[in-house]
């Protein structure tokens, strides 16, 4: 399929030359003599190669590569500068150009540098489909999960959930770029953070999806005999190392006079780790040199039989909007860096333990999690 570049520089000879390189190159090339004719065509045109002079007069190149990525940000934009330009070029660079060669342009150079535009196309268009068939597959999963009374909640709010998956997308982009750019420098620091980048995000797919299916589960639930403290103690454990490399003292205080209850264990294990997992993300989020951080997990007995959990930090609380949000379908405080899902998992556990779940949280202060649940008959 022939593909079509624009060229835009305001000396012809230079147009004729250049169109006549790429058209070996097996491109379809359209010209134009400044910046403002070569918007008016690439609205038209739609090409997904802009080759560009930086110097030309009234628009310059650096002003039609910001009106460019205004209304294309996917627009591969190549620039042409002179010897003397680099700071220019440099510049370009960071409103987002591909690549840039030099004055006069030397066809090898060219080639590799329409390489790298090509490259980036593909990535951009793997990327696309790639979330594209996720989302498929959450829209097929949240359609059948419907039809199930315990998943109502999730049919309508897949758009929060394609939220989610275009963050993670979003971070496979962004460690593609990086990684891309270490092997184009041969720059291995940018490898490693790419790699990094790529790797925590396909973790963030298999996390999301491990929660989907455990929130999907009619009632996954599997009550036994078992003493309270015990999924306190194994959070606190597991735990303890990543709360010190970010410089918070994560402790327990646990009730001596608790009995064995009935309930899920291995739930309420997640529910705790979830909240820790949360306060320790705030905590590393948090920058307060003056103040030692802590998060406290604490058992105790309820007044009429059963027990109650908390989990409370100093790590920043949340401000008044947050608090009004936290239960909510997909709400997440970290960004692209969360789902949403760990508190909603949270809640439909304690939800089937009979129980309830509150918190209270001062901004700029710190947070406490609150999770009661019932002496209950053997389930």
């Amino acid at each position: 399929m022939e593909k079509t570049i624009l060229i835009v520089d305001d000396e012809e000879g230079i147009r004729k030359v250049l169109g006549i390189s790429l058209s070996d190159m097996g491109y379809k090339v359209i010209s134009a003599e400044n910046g403002e004719t070569a918007l008016a065509l690439f609205r038209n045109i739609k090409p997904q190669i802009v080759l560009t002079d930086i110097k030309m007069p009234n628009m310059d190149g650096i002003e039609l590569l910001r009106s460019l990525k205004e209304e294309a940000p996917d627009t591969e934009v190549i620039m042409i500068t002179g010897h003397g330009d680099i700071d220019l070029a440099i510049k370009s660079l960071k409103f987002e150009a591909t690549d840039f060669v030099t004055k006069p342009v030397n066809d090898e150079v060219l080639e590799i540098a329409l390489k790298r535009a090509e490259e980036r196309i593909s990535m951009k268009q793997q990327i696309r489909e790639y979330t594209e068939n996720l989302e498929h597959l959450v829209e097929e999963k949240s359609r059948k999960l419907v039809e199930a009374e315990r998943m109502a909640a999730v049919g309508q709010t897949v758009a929060g959930l394609s939220h989610a998956i275009k963050n993670i997308a979003s971070g496979l982009k962004g460690g593609a770029f990086v990684l891309e750019k270490g092997m184009d420098l041969n720059n291995e620091k940018y490898l490693r953070e790419g790699w990094e980048m790529i790797k925590g995000n396909v973790d963030k797919i298999k996390n999301l999806s491990l929660d989907l299916l455990n929130y999907g589960k009619s009632s996954g639930a599997v009550f036994r005999l078992c003493d309270p403290n015990t999924p306190a103690i194994e959070v606190a454990d597991l735990m303890k190392q990543k709360a010190f490399e970010h410089s918070i003292n994560l402790t327990t205080d646990l009730a001596g006079d608790l009995k064995p209850l009935y309930f899920d264990p291995e739930g309420i294990h997640r529910c705790i780790l979830n909240l820790v997992a949360n306060a320790i993300d705030a905590g590393a989020a948090e920058s307060t040199p003056d103040c030692a951080k802590e998060i406290t997990v604490r058992t105790s007995k309820r007044y009429g039989g059963g027990v109650e959990y908390q989990v409370i930090d100093n790590c920043g609380g949340m401000p008044d909007e947050t608090k009004k949000q936290v239960f909510k379908n997909f709400f997440s405080t970290k960004g692209s860096f969360g789902t949403g899902i760990g508190l909603m998992l949270t809640k439909k556990i304690v939800d089937e333990h009979h129980g309830f779940i509150e918190f209270e949280s001062a901004n700029g202060v710190g947070s406490r999690f609150i999770i009661r649940l019932p002496e209950q008959d053997k389930m």
